[in-house]
């Protein structure tokens, strides 16, 4: 989002690990679409961001790998990534996806604020 009248974003520093960056990967877009849409409907994820394809290549059963992938990045408290992890490692197509989890060091008040509403269980 772009500021408005040349003002700098403002930020907000919190608990180191306060808020979470949650990404895995598919091998296809309607996967990597229904595990977002259901993740944020759980309200386990305020927001999936949805990019690719990627090109991957990795090491799997003793060989190396490429494949093209779809990345799913999710927005979530730290307190609820568990509860995330569990849900993607139960839905997912894979035997062994990738779920990593990057601690979001600082954002804007508002935005963070809007994570953790949109996550609290209803």
């Amino acid at each position: 989002m772009a500021a408005q009248g040349g003002a700098k974003p403002h930020g907000e520093q919190g608990a180191a690990g306060e808020y979470l960056q949650v990404q895995t990967t598919t091998d296809s877009r309607a996967e990597a679409m229904e595990l977002g849409r259901a993740a944020v409907e759980a309200r386990l994820a305020a927001c999936a961001q949805v990019a690719g394809p990627v090109a991957s290549t990795y090491w799997w059963e003793g060989g190396i790998e490429r494949a093209e992938e779809w990345l799913i990045l999710l927005k979530t408290p730290a307190d609820r990534f568990g509860e995330l992890a569990a849900f993607l490692t139960d839905r997912h197509s894979y035997d062994e996806p990738e779920i990593v989890a990057l601690p979001i060091a600082a954002g804007s008040a508002p935005y963070l604020s809007w994570i953790r509403e949109e996550t609290v269980p209803r």
